[in-house]
């Protein structure tokens, strides 16, 4: 293992203690829709203050869990994470791998209707060289909107931190919330059953 690759243990990882603060109960969300609604929380049991710093959960299921990225590069920036500690995605189980290809469709959908903004970015980083900063396996949804902010290479920033400001807690928490709602709208439109494993 090359030094740039060294990350720190689970028990030290923001995005493992976000999902550690979400649990859920293992009732093979692949099953029913009714199932997959349980994946998203309700409002009440999405409380900021269970992490620090503040987290703003969307969904969370046995294996997937999205919330808000805290330096967003744009409004609506979310985060899809394995719930087990991975670093990379060649570390994922393939249970993490069909789970989290199945959710990234019906958030990125999420995240376009809540911001109102169709384009957007599906990214993911692999090692500290390839510009992963949390070294959790995530993918980011970044809604690219049509205005360009002011930047000096007139591009958006893609890796790193870039321009990003940190995101207020009242603000985190309404967007989680119509992200939360519009997600389930999205469950309701799926077939009778979901798809089988």
């Amino acid at each position: 293992m090359q030094e740039t690759d060294l990350h720190y243990p689970a028990d030290a990882c923001p995005f493992c203690g976000i999902a550690a603060a979400y649990p859920v109960k293992d009732s093979g969300l692949w099953n029913k829709k009714e199932e997959l609604q349980d994946a998203i929380p309700s409002d009440e049991e999405c409380n900021v203050e269970k992490t620090s710093p503040s987290s703003f959960l969307v969904m969370r299921t046995k294996d997937v869990v999205a919330f808000l990225d805290i330096l967003p590069m744009t409004g609506g920036h979310l985060l899809v994470t394995t719930r087990n500690h991975k670093v990379k995605v060649a570390d994922m189980e393939a249970q993490e791998s069909r789970e989290i290809g199945f959710w990234l469709p019906l958030l990125a959908r999420t995240v376009a209707k809540v911001t109102g903004v169709s384009d957007y970015n599906i990214v993911q980083n692999n090692g500290a060289r390839a510009a992963q900063v949390v070294p959790h396996v995530h993918f980011h949804i970044i809604p690219r909107p049509a205005t360009m902010p002011e930047i000096k290479s007139k591009s958006w920033t893609m890796f790193g931190r870039g321009q990003r400001d940190d995101l207020d807690d009242e603000e985190g928490a309404q967007i989680a919330g119509q992200m939360r709602q519009v997600l389930r709208k999205e469950i309701e439109k799926l077939g009778k059953s979901s798809p089988k494993l």
